[in-house]
C-alpha cells in the first residue's frame, strides 16, 4: 500500500473548489508547478501522498496518474464525497445502500475507466458547527463500504469543530477506531479535545501545517510535546492539506516542502525528539494502512 519513506496523508494533487467558493484560486490545476513541487518532495525522501480529494471536489484520476509517473511519489486516491455544499446530485437522490455500493465499486472495481482502485474513503466530512443529513448519509454509506472492505476512513472536521462527535459515531457503529483518522485536529483549541479522541484509539491528522491564520505552527508544536509526553504520538500523522494556487511556491505560498524545510527543524527545536518525528513521518502512516490491499 504504502512504500518506505516519508508520507504526506492529506493532500490535494488537483482539485476544484472554485465553483462554490466563488474564487479562482480554489481551482488547483497547475500541473507543471505541482509535478515541479513534488519532485523536490521526492528528493527530500517522500514517497507517499494520500489524496482525498473525491467526487465533488473535481477528482481527476488521470491527472493524478500522470503525477505519479513523472515523479515517482505513489499517490493514493479517495472514495466519497465531502461537505454539503459539495455534494454530487446523486448523494441527494441515491440511498444509503446505493451510494455505499458506489463506493465499494471504487475501492474494488476502480474509479471508471481508470483501472486505479480507492484506498482510502475520504475525506468525509461535516460542516462547521453542525452535522447534515446529507452529511450522516455520506458517513453511513461510508460505514457500509468499510465493513465490507475493510478500506481505511479518512475525515474532515471544520474549523476544528464535530470531531469528539465523528469519533464517537463510528464507535457507536462498531468500528474499530485504528481504521478511523480525523483530518484538521491541529485546528482545535485545546490540546485536551485531540487527546480525548487519541485515548479512545484512533489516528489523528496535523494536516494543516504552515497554515498560520488558523492557528501559529507554535501551538500545534506545543500540542504534538503534550501528546508525546501522553505516549499517544504513535497515532498523530503530518500533512499541509494545499488547495490552492496561491499555496505553491510559484505563487508566494509556502509549497509541499514547507513540511519538511522549516516544521520539522521547529519541533526539534521545540523539543519533539527524532523518533517521534519519524513516527509521524513514516510509520504511524504505514501503520495505518498496514491492512488493507
Amino acid at each position: 500500500m504504502l512504500n518506505d519513506g516519508i508520507t504526506y496523508v492529506h493532500e490535494h494533487v488537483t482539485i476544484d473548489l472554485s465553483e462554490v467558493k466563488n474564487n479562482e484560486d480554489c481551482l488547483l490545476d497547475t500541473y507543471s508547478e505541482t509535478v515541479k513541487e513534488f519532485k523536490k518532495l521526492y528528493q527530500k525522501g517522500v514517497r507517499n501522498i494520500v489524496d482525498v480529494t473525491n467526487s465533488g471536489m473535481g477528482r481527476n484520476i488521470g491527472y493524478v496518474k500522470r503525477v505519479s509517473q513523472e515523479t515517482g511519489i505513489n499517490i493514493l486516491v479517495a472514495t466519497g464525497y465531502y461537505q454539503e455544499l459539495f455534494l454530487p446530485n446523486w448523494v441527494y437522490m441515491d440511498s444509503v445502500e446505493q451510494l455505499a455500493e458506489r463506493m465499494i465499486s471504487e475501492i474494488i472495481v476502480g474509479i471508471k475507466e481508470t483501472g486505479v482502485k480507492a484506498s482510502v474513503i475520504g475525506e468525509i466530512a461535516t460542516s462547521e458547527g453542525q452535522w447534515t443529513q446529507a452529511e450522516k448519509k455520506v458517513f453511513d454509506a461510508a460505514i457500509i463500504a468499510h465493513k465490507e472492505t475493510n478500506c481505511p476512513i479518512s475525515t474532515h472536521t471544520s474549523i476544528g469543530t464535530l470531531g469528539t462527535e465523528q469519533v464517537n459515531y463510528f464507535g457507536n457503529q462498531g468500528i474499530d477506531l485504528e481504521k478511523v483518522i480525523i483530518g484538521h485536529v491541529d485546528l482545535f483549541d485545546t490540546v485536551e479535545y485531540v487527546l480525548d479522541m487519541l485515548y479512545k484509539g484512533i489516528f489523528v491528522e496535523f494536516d494543516t501545517i504552515g497554515k498560520k491564520g488558523y492557528q501559529p505552527d507554535e501551538k500545534r508544536i506545543e500540542m504534538l510535546k503534550e501528546i508525546e509526553k501522553r505516549q499517544l504520538i504513535d497515532h498523530v500523522c503530518l500533512s499541509m492539506d494545499i488547495t490552492r494556487k496561491s499555496h505553491l511556491e510559484k505563487f508566494g505560498g509556502l509549497g509541499y516542502s514547507y513540511l519538511l524545510d522549516e516544521f520539522v527543524p521547529m519541533m526539534r527545536k521545540g523539543g519533539i525528539s527524532e523518533k517521534s518525528i519519524q513516527l509521524m513521518l513514516k510509520k504511524n502512516p504505514k501503520e495505518f494502512y498496514k491492512e488493507f490491499r
